[in-house]
């Protein structure tokens, strides 16, 4: 069931249709155990009208009902921006590495080719 169509229902109705949608839930609980239950779907269908509807009811009774707002104007498309080219720069060098980190080097090069 849709949210406009539940928004416009009374605090009545609405708990007559969780009433209806429980007793339904039931039935289907019992279906599924045992073994009869065709549409597995419905069961996830009827617990969130169930939820649905409990919340715009608490809604309404609070009085605290949303304003329904009219869909927002489409934006307009982005335009790309050209993209400025970068100079090219030379080879890069590259960082000068320490001491302990070119024996770890070394040692792992070694490991490797003792593998082979």
């Amino acid at each position: 069931m849709k949210v406009a169509d539940v928004r416009a229902m009374t605090l009545d109705q609405l708990d007559e249709e969780v009433l209806k949608l429980k007793k339904e839930q039931f039935n289907l609980r019992f279906q599924r155990a045992t073994g009869q239950l065709e549409n597995t779907a419905r069961v996830r269908v009827i617990r969130r009208d169930i939820a649905r509807m409990k919340t715009i009811a608490g809604q309404k009774r609070v009085g605290n009902e949303p304003v329904v707002k009219a869909a927002p104007a489409p934006k307009a498309p982005k335009v790309a921006k050209p993209k400025a080219e970068k100079p090219k720069t030379e080879a890069k060098s590259k960082k000068p590495q320490s001491a302990k980190s070119k024996k770890a080097g070394a040692k792992k090069t070694a490991a490797t080719k003792s593998k082979e």
